[in-house]
């Protein structure tokens, strides 16, 4: 045992008999993760507080996000700190180990991609040792857990700090006031060291809990008014409660636009307090030194904060306005409308008075610009900020930011040409693309140890964890029959590790020597998981009607949450549910068709379903996936992608070949050019297939438990609604080509050997999804930043 692990194990002991009177021997897994988690920190401190200094001290970067989905922070800490082996082997000598850790729960902090993608862009920095730190909110509770009662998912509480939060310092003295009209509330800072690989070198991620000014009402209470003697404490504490409150009415809009100023303006003014620390009053270089990277809308209420706060500091609008020009820069993340934020006035002006007019002025500016620039009226018009007695905050982020990027190539493109076609016109020089990446630490490393220990053999290092891309070398394996079926045995022991924890977890049964399908996603229309469910149906149908008998047993995965208040994709959750029902309830069919949703996706369940896949799912309706990071995260182990020419599938095809993957369905020109005539009646009353999957919703044959739920996804496709045309995302017109895409793969895979090929390929020509590849690019290019000194 090296003296470093020695001392952990002193930090530990000393630890766990002081807060617990227990040992190594006798805590449980909760009490033993906060020992570890604490003596970690404390062997990082010193080169923690040193890296704080040197971020402070140079032109830094900040990443504003409402999400940071970090996980569990505990094995991926150790491996950066390259402690896995002799940690384990300590713990192992008392009888414990830390695979059982793996019951603490995940730092439920984020909903899916943007709050992952925030998470990994964070270990890359630290990794490349660049100046980044990111600010967001310490919500109570996370998102929600899912739990799937009768079908239909149910959202309980995450109360994923029930057992204490040993990762994060709270920095009581760097709290700051947030005002709303007529009350303060208080924003406390916790921060949370993220490690980077291979060096000294840590970033923070400073996470904000509100609470109230006054918890306590004394005189209320005394008067026996006992709600009211807590009220402004609750009424505080929902800011930083809940990850995205239902926003169906205006209460949930008011919450939200309360938590997006929130975080906002206690990031900007601690922001100021350290500039000042060192500067003074001088703000003439607080643009210099700072590089604030918006990601998406939720923090863009930043903007006008901070003209907010430099006029609160003497300063003129043009001056302050001058200076938050210089800071901000963009990422969009979808191409919905619904997702790119418009604040309706009346809501902004109740939820952070004071706030409409600055942005009035910042549209102000805009049309002086425009009108110098000799811009058309009506293209002033469309880019008018404040148009519609709203503020749009995508528009304001264009105009008063540097820079803004999409995130994969394609999701750029059309960005420039449709989403922001108006602003690219005029300032073409702000738009760029930076295709997202994931970490190869975490989603190779960390969570497939055995593909990873074989990489590095076969390359004859490990330095594919800081450089991905030299993992193109191992190519030259494809052919040799050896580590292709080493390959295949890897794949199999992680199907039956995920299988081992499915049944732990969940109390599901699944068969690993099946083909593992997976779609790994938040549940939403455009992603298409009812797309994927409807064609599962048809094969169903079809191997119970003997026409398809050459088939490879397959079990299709479905995971991920719906947000609360999305009606139809709660629907789709239940439809997964029915499907698997009539499957499982067919002795003929289930030996060779399974369907299995898992219930409370996150990090952790990720962890194991991306090492355990053979088939990744990315089935957007072409043009609406922003980029995707799943795809990569599959991709990076060995699976064959079964997708759309959409987002980074378009990357990834390019990389690794149209001929180690399976893409179907209709391109972005096919659904421009079919927008205005597209009939999807008229497919369903030619083609039987897609007849009788579609009539299977509202013919008895799936249950949807008197909802109502089923007719109205019927209608939907068939029939639209008044806000929506029939099929928006095209379900029909890619149903065929789909359904005959999936039987290919299940075809393909039948040769073992040469499917092992096609996954062995996308592993070696996964380098350019790295996040370390990404945030190189965002440094040099958008924040100009250098690695610390």
């Amino acid at each position: 045992m090296n003296e470093r692990t020695k001392a952990v194990k002193a930090a530990m002991n000393f630890a766990l008999k002081t807060d617990y009177h227990k040992t190594l021997a006798t805590a449980t897994p909760a009490e033993l993760h906060t020992a570890l988690s604490r003596s970690l920190v404390g062997v990082i401190t010193d080169d923690w507080q040193k890296s704080r200094e040197q971020h402070l001290n140079a032109r830094h970067a900040l990443y504003f996000s409402a999400e940071f989905l970090v996980g569990r922070a505990i094995f991926n800490n150790l491996l950066c700190l390259g402690l896995t082996k002799e940690v384990d082997e300590m713990m192992r000598a008392e009888g414990v180990s830390l695979a059982d850790l793996e019951q603490v729960e995940d730092a439920a902090l984020g909903n899916g991609g943007l709050g992952r993608l925030a998470a990994c862009y964070l270990d890359s920095a630290a990794t490349l040792e660049l100046p980044l730190d990111g600010y967001g909110i310490r919500y109570r509770y996370g998102l929600f857990k899912q739990q799937i009662d009768n079908g239909f998912q149910k959202e309980v509480p995450d109360d994923w700090t029930k057992y204490g939060d040993p990762w994060s310092i709270r920095r009581e003295d760097e709290t700051v006031l947030i005002e709303y009209g007529c009350r303060t509330v208080r924003a406390v800072p916790y921060d949370m060291p993220v490690l980077g690989y291979g060096t000294d070198h840590i970033g923070t991620l400073r996470l904000w809990q509100a609470e109230p000014v006054e918890p306590f009402d004394f005189v209320r209470f005394n008067n026996q008014d006992y709600d009211g003697s807590v009220a402004e404490k609750n009424r505080a504490e929902d800011i930083s409660r809940v990850l995205y409150p239902n926003d169906s009415g205006d209460e949930g809009k008011v919450l939200r636009l309360e938590q997006e100023y929130f975080f906002s303006s206690a990031s900007l003014q601690d922001m100021l307090r350290q500039y000042k620390k060192r500067h003074g009053n001088d703000f003439s270089q607080f643009a210099a030194l700072h590089a604030v990277q918006l990601n998406d809308t939720h923090p863009v209420l930043a903007i006008p904060e901070l003209v907010r706060l430099l006029m609160q500091e003497g300063l003129d609008f043009e001056a302050a306005f001058a200076i938050t020009r210089g800071v901000f820069s963009y990422t969009n993340h979808t191409v919905m409308p619904e997702a790119l934020e418009t604040l309706p006035r009346h809501l902004l002006e109740r939820a952070v008075p004071g706030l409409y007019p600055i942005i009035e002025k910042i549209d102000g500016k805009l049309r002086q610009e425009l009108s110098e620039k000799g811009v058309p009226g009506d293209v002033v018009g469309r880019l008018s900020i404040t148009r519609d007695n709203c503020a749009h905050m995508a528009d304001l982020a264009v105009f008063a930011g540097r820079y803004v990027n999409g995130v994969a190539r394609l999701h750029t493109e059309i960005l420039k040409n449709r989403v922001l076609r108006d602003w690219y016109s005029v300032y073409p020089e702000r738009f760029q693309n930076k295709t997202n990446g994931v970490t190869q630490r975490r989603w190779l490393a960390l969570c497939n140890p055995e593909l990873a220990a074989l990489l590095t053999r076969l390359l004859g290092s490990d330095r594919w964890l800081t450089d991905l891309s030299a993992l193109t070398e191992l190519t030259r394996y494809e052919n040799d029959e050896a580590v292709m079926r080493e390959f295949l045995a890897i794949k199999r022991t992680r199907r039956g590790e995920f299988a081992d924890w499915l049944q732990k977890t969940h109390g599901i049964t699944v068969d690993p020597t099946r083909l593992f399908d997976v779609q790994i996603k938040r549940i939403h229309e455009y992603k298409r998981q009812f797309l994927n469910i409807l064609a599962v149906l048809e094969l169903y149908y079809e191997i119970k009607e003997g026409q398809l008998n050459d088939f490879k047993p397959t079990t299709y995965f479905f995971a991920g949450k719906s947000a609360p208040g999305y009606r139809r994709a709660k629907a789709i959750i239940k439809l997964i549910g029915e499907v698997a029902r009539v499957i499982e309830n067919d002795p003929q069919v289930r030996q060779k068709l399974r369907v299995v949703f898992v219930p409370n996706y996150n990090v952790s369940c990720a962890e194991y379903m991306v090492a355990a896949a053979d088939v990744s799912e990315q089935i957007s309706t072409a043009g609406t996936e922003a980029s995707g990071t799943g795809n990569m995260k599959l991709m990076a182990n060995g699976s064959v992608t079964l997708g759309t020419l959409d987002g980074a599938n378009v990357e990834i095809v390019e990389e690794a070949g149209e001929s180690n993957n399976y893409i179907f369905g209709a391109h972005v020109e096919e659904i421009n050019d079919r927008a205005n005539d597209y009939n999807p009646h008229g497919i369903y009353e030619s083609d039987g297939r897609v007849h009788r999957v579609m009539d299977a919703l509202v013919n008895g044959t799936l249950n949807d438990g008197g909802s109502g739920d089923f007719r109205e996804l019927y209608d939907s496709i068939l029939h639209g609604a008044d806000w929506q045309r029939p099929d928006q995302y095209y379900l029909m017109l890619d149903f065929g080509r789909y359904l005959d895409a999936k039987k290919q793969v299940n075809r393909d895979a039948q040769d073992e050997l040469a499917f092992a090929k096609k996954g062995w390929h996308n592993i070696c020509m996964c380098g350019k999804f790295s996040s370390d590849r990404a945030i190189a690019e965002y440094a040099r290019d958008i924040w100009q930043i250098e690695k610390v000194k």
